[in-house]
């Protein structure tokens, strides 16, 4: 791996960190404070994690200030597909593991992000 590669992974490791603290502190509010089912829960605690982590990663890992409409459209077009795939399959797993909703969900955020990483870096900052 170059050095460059190593950075880059780095600094959207910790970036996403803290989205990740957003959307694990958002979700607990939603879920312990106003008592929503887990999808709606989920679903907002995304989409504000993911406003987080677009606009700094975009920003300070891929260094990118090209083109922000195509990057955002490229950024919808990934969570068009994550996102109805983890909503679903993540209330449809809390149902049977009997209401585990943090472990569904902290699998979902790993998930999310390494897909998310690889999509960016090879296909919306491919260019960076």
């Amino acid at each position: 791996m170059e050095k460059k590669d190593f950075i880059q992974a780095l600094k959207y490791t910790l970036i996403a960190a803290s989205a990740g603290l957003i959307q694990f502190g958002s979700f607990t509010v939603f879920e312990e404070i106003f008592k929503w089912d887990y999808w709606p829960s989920y679903l907002t605690a995304l989409v504000l994690s993911v406003l987080w982590n677009f606009t700094f990663n975009r920003k300070y890992t891929f260094h990118s200030s090209s083109n922000v409409p195509k990057a955002m459209f490229l950024v919808f077009l990934y969570y068009l597909v994550f996102t109805p795939i983890s909503t679903i399959a993540g209330d449809k797993l809390t149902a049977i593991l009997n209401g585990k909703d943090y472990i569904v969900l902290i699998g979902t955020m790993i998930v999310n992000f390494v897909t998310e990483f690889l999509f960016q870096k090879y296909v919306v900052f491919k260019e960076n």
